[in-house]
């Protein structure tokens, strides 16, 4: 396949199936994608119910799963789970906060330690850089860099979540859910922030919700998804929920 420049994701031929039946693999494909081609610097939405397929879709864009079969190119090459070049690029916040069982400066920090930053680096600001990430989910460093994960609520942990991906600058922020389960000023902020990380370094974001209003408002084009099929917008007939 030809390296197209403007294209961050290039999915061919994309079939992935979740375990087996009666020792075979199920004849339904869980998610069936024959060419999909997303636009770096741009936000997509994914719109569809339960089961559709957008989790899925996620998981295979973020490498956290291989598809069954197909081919994924991130930035014209394939790419594989665990690599530099995943890991230091494509982060995923999903509707569920899992933080470390630490304080709110160690949560966002961790991603760059990996990265190779040490905290007293003289050529990096970390508390500078812990701080910036923290005011774009709109939480205050001298009131929550050290608190611990269990002193926060469910939108704070959510927003916490969000900062140590946004710390990382990256290439693909990927979203699942990510206001489906916090506060409506929580709720805000994390979608403020997904937009201005487009705005300011070009990151390249994918959300599944079910908040319409939001993806209409955002989101440069949309993915409707039913039965693992992206359906055209004229054939969508499914109920929202």
């Amino acid at each position: 396949m030809s390296f197209n420049t403007l294209y961050i994701f290039e999915l061919k031929d994309i079939r992935h199936v979740y375990g087996k039946k009666n020792g075979s693999l199920q004849d339904k494909n869980d998610l069936e994608i024959d060419m999909l081609r997303i636009s770096r610097g741009t936000i997509t939405g994914l719109a569809g119910p339960n089961g559709s397929g957008k989790s899925t879709l996620l998981k295979i864009l973020a490498f956290a799963i291989r598809p069954t079969f197909g081919t994924v190119l991130f930035n014209g090459e394939p790419a594989h789970p665990f690599s530099k070049k995943v890991r230091f690029n494509i982060t995923l916040l999903t509707q569920e906060p899992y933080l470390l069982k630490r304080s709110v400066y160690d949560n966002i920090i961790y991603g760059l330690k990996i990265r190779g930053m040490k905290r007293h680096d003289q050529n990096v600001d970390m508390d500078k850089k812990i701080s910036d990430a923290m005011s774009h989910v709109g939480l205050d460093f001298d009131m929550f860099a050290h608190r611990r994960w269990n002193e926060l609520s469910g939108g704070e942990a959510q927003r916490v979540a969000m900062a140590a991906r946004l710390v990382l600058k990256p290439s693909v922020l990927l979203l699942d859910e990510p206001t489906a389960s916090v506060d409506a000023d929580s709720a805000i902020m994390i979608r403020r922030a997904a937009q201005k990380a487009r705005d300011e370094w070009g990151t390249t974001i994918i959300v599944a919700s079910h908040d319409q209003n939001w993806l209409n408002g955002v989101c440069d084009s949309h993915l409707h998804l039913l039965k693992g099929l992206i359906i055209p917008e004229s054939e969508m007939k499914y109920s929202k929920e």
